[in-house]
């Protein structure tokens, strides 16, 4: 089996808790987790759960997706564009939390006009408002994914 590519992770981490100006301690603290076992993580000694690794990123307000591209959980190839964009818009100190999720929106329906479809939707879940207005757009212009969102919305169903 290969290597499960851990260090990446750590090393990204590490960078990530110094750009955010966090102690070992103070990012354990904040993302609930112990300081060794943090410190374990950030020397590519442990693999991390996804839940580990979506509090850790909220500790750092960060995208838990890039972190997911990193521990090997997400695929590497496929996603990591998308992640990293997502990150970039996500980590911009520049905008405030709902000009992020605009961006992101419009980059997703982009991204769907383009033939592509999301790589996770994580941003969007808890967006109900928007999400349902969003798919009805889409519904519009005879995109491939009409199955998926009676799946989803079950406010969809009736048709």
């Amino acid at each position: 089996m290969a290597s499960l590519n851990v260090g990446n992770l750590g090393e990204y981490l590490r960078e990530q808790r110094r750009n955010a100006q966090l102690s070992l301690r103070q990012l354990a603290d904040a993302a609930g987790v112990s300081n060794p076992y943090l410190s374990q993580i950030e020397r590519g000694l442990r693999k991390p759960s996804a839940e580990v690794l979506q509090q850790v990123a909220k500790a750092l307000r960060i995208s838990a997706e890039t972190l997911y591209v990193r521990a090997g959980i997400l695929d590497a190839e496929r996603d990591l564009n998308e992640v990293e964009t997502r990150a970039v818009i996500l980590a911009d100190p520049t905008l405030d939390e709902r000009q992020k999720q605009v961006l992101l929106q419009i980059y997703e329906s982009f991204r769907k006009e383009n033939g592509f479809g999301s790589g996770s939707g994580e941003e969007n879940a808890g967006d109900t408002d928007t999400a349902g207005a969003k798919d009805d757009a889409a519904d519009d212009d005879g995109a491939a994914d009409s199955g998926a969102d009676s799946e989803t919305d079950p406010r969809r169903t009736a048709g």
